[in-house]
């Protein structure tokens, strides 16, 4: 009896060590899935790796050659305009004529005052005649009379042919629209026919003073540039289609400000986008073939003179505290390690736009750094790396 009753114990034994080990394999299975199930639900980062080095600013901008310095040119008589001489685009010398304007109407007027001079002039004869006639009589107070209306008559005259002289001075001055300079025709709003609109008639460029290049340049880059006024850019100018561009040096003649834009509040948790201070860079060149309208650009690229830890300027977020970044922090855990990620404040940083440079001993090039998320992130949360 007992020797039958051996295996059935060894028999139960070994089912029950079998069950044991079962269910020690399905809790582990169930503890590693659950811990599987829970890292996919972590949010997902993509992190990069800081470099040692400087920046390299650049700065690139094109726009249209406008002349540095333009006359508006009118009639201020208003007459009509009879005949335009010259066209948009046309060079044009100093005292050339530039509009002929319809004067018959001056014309007119002026022959009718040299018309009432010759007849005061007829006037003051018969004046003269009377006089005699009363020297030769004896009636003194008509001799006075007539001596007063002759010295009269005499301003009269003088006025009227001042009067003469002025109209015929303006008379040949408003019938035609001179250049003052030598330059060139940008604008023409002249119409023959019509008399002006209140726009001036033509606008010309003044070619001794050059053309200018507006280049508008975000504030803190050009900061960062160190560009001041009076240093010299290079400039590529445009030419015709058959022919090659060509550089010409510029000179910066002014920095001003410009438009602000309206900044991305992205990275930024108080969810208020910053403006972008903008500022112009007015740029001179000069050259006998320019004629204003040609496209125009500039190409600038400079170094730090610092150094620090270069990261991509989207790890770069920024919070009521300040700009801070997310460096990934590897912990031991029950299960292997995990990932959390660790904020990291930053007190002194440069950018040029794709890249921000960091001056910071809580980082080295070893570090992992958050660039992109999944999801929001705040210190000490958990990560899983893409």
């Amino acid at each position: 009896m007992e020797l039958g009753k051996e295996p059935s114990n060894h028999k139960r034994k070994r089912i029950i060590q079998l069950g044991f080990i079962f269910f020690v394999g399905m809790l582990l299975f169930f503890t590693l899935f659950s811990n599987t199930l829970q890292s996919m639900n972590l949010p997902k980062v993509e992190t990069e790796k800081p470099v040692k080095g400087s920046l390299t600013y650049k700065i690139a901008g094109s726009n249209l050659l406008q002349p540095f310095a333009e006359l508006k040119l009118s009639n201020p008589a208003g007459w009509k305009v009879e005949q335009i001489l010259v066209k948009e685009g046309d060079p044009v010398a100093k005292r050339q004529k530039l509009i002929r304007y319809d004067s018959k109407e001056a014309e007119q007027e002026l022959d009718a005052a040299v018309t009432n001079l010759e007849k005061q002039k007829i006037e003051q004869q018969t004046l003269q005649d009377r006089y005699i006639q009363s020297a030769m009589g004896e009636d003194v107070m008509n001799l006075r009379n007539t001596k007063r209306d002759i010295e009269k008559g005499k301003l009269e005259i003088a006025l009227q042919e001042q009067k003469i002289r002025a109209m015929r001075t303006s008379l040949n001055r408003q019938k035609y629209l001179t250049s003052p300079i030598d330059g060139l025709v940008t604008k023409q709003n002249a119409v023959e026919g019509l008399t002006s609109a209140g726009e001036p008639d033509l606008i010309i460029a003044n070619n001794s003073l050059g053309y200018r290049l507006d280049i508008p340049v975000d504030a803190k880059l050009l900061s960062n540039l160190g560009l001041k006024s009076g240093e010299k850019v290079e400039v590529e100018v445009d030419a015709a289609w058959d022919q090659q561009s060509r550089k010409i040096s510029g000179i910066i003649t002014e920095i001003v400000n410009g438009e602000p834009l309206p900044g991305s509040a992205n990275g930024n948790e108080a969810g208020n986008a910053e403006t972008i201070l903008q500022k112009t860079l007015r740029i001179k060149v000069s050259d006998s073939e320019l004629r204003g309208g040609e496209q125009a650009s500039i190409k600038l690229e400079r170094r730090s003179l610092l150094e620090g830890f270069l990261v991509s300027s989207k790890a770069v977020r920024q919070d009521r505290e300040g700009m801070y970044i997310f460096k990934v922090e590897e912990q031991p855990g029950a299960l292997g390690n995990v990932f959390v990620a660790r904020k990291v404040p930053i007190a002194s940083s440069q950018t040029n736009g794709t890249a921000t440079m960091i001056q910071s001993d809580s980082i080295d090039e070893d570090d992992k750094i958050i660039a992109e998320s999944s999801e929001p992130l705040q210190d000490g949360d958990r990560v899983r790396m893409q």
